[in-house]
């Protein structure tokens, strides 16, 4: 009897074990699935906020930018995110930035004039001020238009001091025409890198050294025009624009800059931080994956660059002396 007692004894024990072990189990399942449930609501609110959040970056065309053409020549889409910049014999367009910036990443999509489109120039820049000043700083988008049937041309210039003739020409892999293309910036002091759909396209860099050629010093508003070049922008001047083409629309959208804002009278991009990405030493050069890119446009896409005009210059620029790689 004791050995049924000690048996009748330890079954109720052994049930009672197996009984918190099934609560506990249980218990410790809902604290995960409601732990799930937390992270996934949490999870939600976060992807809420960011979008939030990218749409007040984003905000309206007037948020970011003042324009300086005649109402007819700027137009936007219903919900305002797509500009319509045009140029027609009276006028052409353009804007620019409120706020000016001393090094970031600065970048647009941009859908370039079709058909035929000599003589007409869609700039998309940074400069110090708002005008040709003769001591501006100045980084330049350029895209040449041409007779129907050529190839768009991207011409890049740096200016520092007011001094420019720094030239890059370079045809596209693409017809910047047909659809929206990304055209970026990288600025530091340690370099500029022109991007086009995120691929490098040149890189202009800075000298250990002061020096009159690296614009590092002053801060930029960003611009973008379309106006009337003819007396250059096509074959040297040759060909003519055809207004009875007109108007011509470049169009544009999804501006996004990440940069140090400028603000007087103690502004924060005064020195650099390494704080932001683009301060930090990965982007002092180029990676291995955009080396290669890189190199795969010099040798295919670069079709004037006065580092190499020797009739110019027939004393090289000190920057040109400056490599890209590294």
């Amino acid at each position: 009897m004791i050995t049924r007692k000690s048996n009748t004894a330890e079954e109720p024990h052994s049930v009672l074990i197996t009984l918190e072990s099934l609560i506990q189990q249980t218990l410790m399942e809902r604290k995960a699935s409601s732990l799930m449930v937390n992270l996934l609501l949490i999870a939600a609110l976060i992807a809420v906020f960011c979008s939030l959040s990218q749409a007040e970056v984003k905000g309206s065309f007037d948020d970011n930018f003042s324009k300086s053409c005649p109402e007819s020549h700027f137009k936007t889409s219903e919900d305002g995110q797509i500009w319509y910049l045009s140029l027609d014999k009276k006028a052409g367009c353009g804007f620019m930035t409120r706020q000016k910036y001393r090094f970031g990443w600065f970048s647009m999509k941009l859908k370039l004039v079709g058909g035929d489109s000599a003589g007409v120039v869609t700039a998309y820049y940074m400069c110090t001020e708002d005008g040709a000043g003769p001591t501006r700083d100045e980084v330049d988008f350029e895209f040449l238009g041409n007779r129907t049937g050529e190839p768009y041309l991207i011409q890049t210039n740096v200016y520092k001091n007011g001094t420019g003739g720094r030239e890059m020409r370079h045809v596209l892999w693409f017809d910047p025409t047909e659809d929206f293309h990304s055209y970026s910036l990288l600025w530091n002091s340690h370099q500029l890198v022109f991007f086009v759909d995120e691929v490098p396209i040149r890189v202009y860099k800075n000298a250990n050294y002061t020096n009159n050629f690296f614009p590092n010093e002053k801060p930029m508003y960003l611009f973008s025009s379309i106006w009337n070049a003819d007396d250059w922008a096509t074959r040297g001047g040759l060909e003519k624009t055809d207004w009875k083409n007109a108007p011509f629309v470049s169009t544009y959208k999804d501006f996004s800059v990440d940069g140090c804002q400028w603000e007087d009278p103690f502004p924060t991009c005064v020195s650099t931080t390494t704080k932001n990405w683009w301060d930090q030493y990965n982007s002092w050069h180029l990676s291995s994956d955009q080396k290669l890119n890189y190199a795969w446009v010099q040798r295919n896409l670069v079709i004037y660059d006065y580092c190499q005009d020797t009739k110019r210059y027939p004393e090289k620029p000190e920057e040109c002396w400056l490599s890209p790689w590294d």
